[in-house]
């Protein structure tokens, strides 16, 4: 979402994605309902499963060593615990993708067209749709998880494990209170990325053309 492809369009390479081969959903969401017992991982990933669909834009921040100024983006998200994540560019230029299980698709004057599973960006983007639905086993495998804070104002530092992850990031910074407020992507090389999710929402169902295109 953050990087130019040659088209001159804004990717999803930017942001956060997988970074195993297929999405192990623990159906985990954004919204926080909150106890008042010490607050910690596995409280973290219950209190994340509960919403089963959000709704939300977003501001993105592409910092680039060679830029002056950083490439912002904007856009709205549908994240559905069943289905998946739509995630939905209106500025600069307007571009639609869809994460799952199944990979990354984006929609063309004919539908949605699969991407190629392997590339790095998809890796990236999985690990995107990991981090927003909270699954905190799986980004344990290749992630030192570290938690800060309490219930209501938490920050959640990813630390990689394998060479890989480590080749791309120094580390991911994840906020939140009620819920996910900023995730920050530092890279190795110096870049980085600030994603601002606003006015997010759990009380709004899918509507039935966000059915239809994760159904599709």
């Amino acid at each position: 979402m953050v990087v130019n492809d040659n088209a001159g369009c804004l990717t999803l390479r930017g942001v956060l994605g997988f970074f195993a081969s297929k999405l192990a959903p623990t159906g985990v969401g954004l919204f926080l309902s909150f106890g008042a017992y010490a607050f910690d991982l596995q409280q973290l990933s219950d209190q994340l499963a509960k919403p089963s669909v959000i709704h939300g834009s977003f501001i993105q921040e592409k910092h680039l060593r060679a830029l002056p100024q950083p490439l912002t983006s904007k856009g709205t998200f549908v994240l559905a615990r069943d289905h998946g994540l739509l995630w939905l560019l209106k500025t600069p230029l307007q571009q639609d993708y869809r994460i799952n299980a199944q990979g990354i698709a984006r929609r063309d004057a004919s539908g949605w067209q699969p991407l190629p599973n392997k590339s790095a960006g998809a890796e990236q983007n999985r690990l995107f749709l990991a981090v927003l639905q909270g699954d905190s086993s799986g980004l344990q495998r290749d992630f030192e998880l570290q938690l800060q804070g309490e219930a209501k104002a938490w920050k959640l530092t990813l630390i990689p494990r394998s060479l890989l992850l480590k080749q791309v990031f120094t580390q991911i910074n994840i906020d939140g209170g009620e819920l996910v407020h900023t995730i920050e992507l530092l890279e190795t090389q110096g870049d980085s990325t600030l994603l601002r999710m606003q006015d997010s929402t759990s009380t709004q169902p899918l509507s039935d053309a966000e059915q239809h295109d994760f159904a599709q």
